[in-house]
């Protein structure tokens, strides 16, 4: 009987160690892990940003918002080296991210074209469609960083009632020198022509 406790005993040991070492590990691959989803998130959106920056600064001196140093050359040069390096930057988002943070991604990337096509010329639109254009784009970096949120375990959101809403820091809707109807003004931020070269400038 004494003998039996023993080997029961000294089993019981066994998988106890043993479930504890395997739970580790797990904590371990998991910890792992979301500190390479957190990189591939982070470098992202970082290159989002990045991309819409050199939008602006190509856009404002095609329309004679600010004079750029740089010649137009140089500035597409620039956007599109910007552009190939989100897109490397998103296929680490598609080999790590969850479902939902992929689409959140491929959302993003469709309203940062858009920001891209208009600076270019390749869609043209206003002054105030170009506003909406960046409204739109960072409205998406906010839902991607939600479903990253999510996916990361983190609690909280950065949209929603908790929130106040919080308009662009870009030029007004027309230059000083226009007269547009007054319904083409777009909402006051408070900004200046300066902050539109913002690369962290947000609606939320």
């Amino acid at each position: 009987m004494t003998i039996s406790a023993v080997l029961l005993g000294a089993v019981m040991t066994h998988v106890t160690n043993y479930m504890l070492e395997r739970s580790r590990n797990r904590h371990e691959l998991l910890t792992r892990w979301d500190d390479k989803k957190l990189d591939a998130y982070e470098g992202y959106v970082d290159r989002v940003r990045a991309g819409i920056f050199l939008a602006v600064q190509l856009y404002e001196d095609k329309e004679g918002i600010r004079e750029s140093h740089k010649q137009e050359s140089e500035m597409l040069a620039e956007m599109y080296e910007a552009g190939r390096l989100r897109g490397r930057a998103f296929e680490r988002v598609m080999l790590l991210g969850g479902d939902e943070v992929v689409e959140a991604g491929h959302r993003l990337n469709a309203a940062a074209n858009k920001v891209d096509w208009q600076a270019t010329g390749r869609e043209s639109g206003t002054l105030a469609e170009w506003r909406a254009k960046h409204r739109a784009a960072f409205e998406a970096i906010n839902q991607f960083h939600d479903a990253a949120r999510v996916d990361l375990g983190v609690q909280g959101n950065v949209t929603g009632e908790s929130h106040p809403e919080r308009d662009l820091l870009l030029p007004p809707a027309q230059r000083s020198s226009d007269k547009p109807p007054s319904d083409e003004q777009g909402p006051s931020s408070g900004g200046s022509p300066r902050d539109a070269s913002d690369p962290g400038a947000s609606t939320g």
